[in-house]
């Protein structure tokens, strides 16, 4: 089953890769992002590091407007945040705890919203960092 989050910051929030990776490990994640990231221009599959071996997530960059149009219920929630990152593991459980870790450093960090968007809820940060710890150390 695939993972699937949106997390809504504003525009001047999200992260270079550095300021990303420096989240990740104020967490204390073992996760590295591939140096192809780039804010605003990385589409699809993004290559990662998960305690040492192969990773990763599809990524996408987006205004938030139509996200809004299908989950009316957030505009309140969200204040100025303008942009949307979504992140989407394919199935695989390595996958699956990028996309959380990911989610959870961008709301600790970068007073991001992560939503579910198949459960229609918000995920605080401190949620999906326990979560995110807990789906790895399920990890053979």
């Amino acid at each position: 089953m695939s993972q699937s989050l949106s997390a809504i910051l504003a525009r001047t929030d999200v992260p270079a890769r550095e300021a990303l990776e420096d989240a990740v490990e104020a967490l204390k994640f073992k996760l590295s992002v591939d140096e192809s990231y780039v804010p605003f221009e990385s589409k699809g599959y993004l290559p990662c590091t998960l305690n040492g071996e192969d990773g990763g997530l599809n990524i996408r960059f987006d205004a938030v407007e139509p996200y809004l149009a299908e989950f009316p219920g957030l505009k309140d929630q969200i204040g100025l945040r303008d942009t949307l990152v979504g992140l989407r593991s394919g199935g695989d459980p390595r996958e699956d705890v990028c996309v959380l870790m990911l989610a959870a450093a961008l709301a600790e960090k970068f007073d991001a919203i992560v939503h579910d968007p198949k459960k229609g809820t918000i995920i605080p940060a401190d949620k999906l960092a326990a979560w995110a710890r807990s789906q790895f150390a399920e990890l053979d």
